[in-house]
């Protein structure tokens, strides 16, 4: 029997979710269509599990540093079965929580695999939701005045380079390995491949990382760039730029091993495992897009800012239409998709206020523009930084690499971009992504006063160095 809703979420990520929420807020009777787990890539394959191993190999990594600290251990032992019972532990207890909020917000979940139907008996215009049941139970029909599409992405992989779990793996068949590998090469240094690679160094595996560009975390501000690089060297990460991987040259034996064309000559580059990190697919394959005008480029939905697609009653949101690939603008977008829907006259996301964070060891977060975005879109900067090394919380949590970095308008003073690298600086960031939604000028943020002495003092100080005012460096 066919089910009639104001709106159905085609996925139930994050974004997916939240969108769901907002929309019963609203007032609307609301269903959210799943084909796997409620939280979907951000809960069970992506930010949350990452961040729990992340968190035990900082654990590991500091108790092996107790030493500094006047602390004397026997040598630390890793019981990895521990560490992913306690990371699945986290990801159920979220799990449990998301479940509640459909309950709370009266949300109908289908456990199912949906597609979008053209016009039909049911509706004479696209968006007609089939869902295939989990159960076997015949399809569901889902009859919406409005769809989100918030089907989220998968890992890619390289032509020639086929997953097979054993030796090549992607993130989502890492974060279920029993063991840890001796040593991995990890195929990418983007914001993913960086986290594993910082992640598994801690945890003492021997990481070499094979980039294709010039530098790794290529979209971060260039000296972002370069002090992470000689931090994860200093953690004896193998940091290989400039790398062309040959992907149809991977052998397996009892490990893996491939080529890359680097700086005009073939190297071999032999490990235990193989992480492939080259970025992420939409999924839009295989849920009815064909049957509507909805227009895919690049294997991405295109929308306007307030995330409708050509079928005006079809909205889409999160890794699906590209963009920044992150679970909180996944959130906002789908917030802001609701509102639009409800007549709410949403403010459209501005890019330069979204905060991007990458959780390595150090941190890096950032909001704005780097360096380089500022001067290629023809701005006269100025800058401000300001090392950790002179911060005393810093001192005292014995983690003083890296630094705060500001870079503003020369002539009107207007905060273009905040960049950071050191401790803690992913809750730091929020700071400074709020000055640049008030419109904040770095006098403005150096005349919020700094509670001393915590980490925060390095946003103060870097404010004041804009202008040459700092007061510690």
């Amino acid at each position: 029997m066919a089910q009639e809703y104001d709106l159905v979420v085609l996925g139930g990520g994050t974004g997916g979710y939240v969108a769901a929420i907002r929309a019963s807020k609203l007032g609307l009777k609301v269903a959210i269509v799943e084909a796997r787990e409620l939280g979907g890539t951000c809960l069970h394959r992506g930010c949350i599990p990452s961040k729990a191993l992340l968190r035990s190999a900082e654990v590991f990594r500091q108790t092996k540093e107790a030493d500094q600290f006047g602390v004397s251990t026997q040598t630390p032992t890793l019981n990895f079965p521990k560490v992913q019972e306690r990371k699945q532990s986290i990801v159920d207890t979220l799990h449990k929580g998301v479940q509640g909020l459909m309950k709370k917000g009266k949300i109908d979940v289908f456990e199912g695999f949906g597609r979008i139907l053209g016009p039909s008996i049911f509706s004479p215009t696209a968006g007609t939701i089939s869902v295939e049941m989990n159960n076997g139970e015949e399809n569901e029909m889902l009859i919406p005045k409005n769809v989100l599409v918030a089907t989220g992405s998968s890992p890619k992989s390289l032509p020639g380079l086929d997953i097979d779990e054993q030796y090549v793996m992607t993130s989502d068949e890492a974060l279920n390995m029993k063991e840890l590998p001796a040593s991995i090469i990890i195929i990418g240094g983007g914001v993913i491949g960086i986290e594993w690679a910082s992640m598994l160094a801690d945890f003492g595996v021997e990481v070499t990382v094979l980039e294709y560009l010039p530098h790794i975390l290529p979209t971060e501000d260039q000296d972002v760039s370069k002090e992470l690089t000689k931090q994860m060297k200093k953690k004896g990460v193998n940091i290989v730029t400039g790398a062309k991987v040959l992907a149809d040259s991977v052998e397996k034996s009892e490990g893996v091993s491939i080529q890359a064309e680097v700086a005009g000559t073939t190297e071999t580059y032999q490990a235990d495992r193989m992480l492939v990190s080259v970025g992420r697919a939409a999924n839009v394959k295989n849920i009815g897009l064909e049957n509507t005008t909805i227009e895919v480029e690049d294997g991405f939905i295109q929308t306007n800012k307030y995330y409708q697609t050509k079928e005006s009653h079809i909205y889409a949101i999160g890794d699906v239409i590209g963009g920044m690939q992150l679970a909180h603008v996944a959130s906002h977008e789908g917030m802001i998709a609701v509102e639009h829907m409800a007549d709410q006259l949403p403010h459209p996301l501005n890019p330069d206020h979204i905060p991007t964070c990458i959780y390595s060891s150090p941190e890096v977060a950032s909001v704005g523009l780097t360096e380089q975005q500022a001067e290629e879109q023809g701005y006269e900067i100025k800058t401000g930084k300001f090392s950790f090394q002179a911060i005393g919380k810093a001192l005292v949590y014995g983690e003083t690499d890296g630094f705060v970095k500001i870079i503003a308008d020369k002539h009107s003073d207007d905060l273009l971009g905040v960049h950071m690298v050191g401790p803690h600086v992913t809750d730091m960031i929020s700071e400074a992504g709020l000055a640049k939604v008030l419109d904040a000028t770095p006098w403005e943020i150096a005349e919020s006063i700094h509670p001393h002495p915590t980490l925060a003092e390095a946003i103060g100080e870097a404010a004041m160095a804009v202008d040459g005012n700092q007061i510690h460096g």
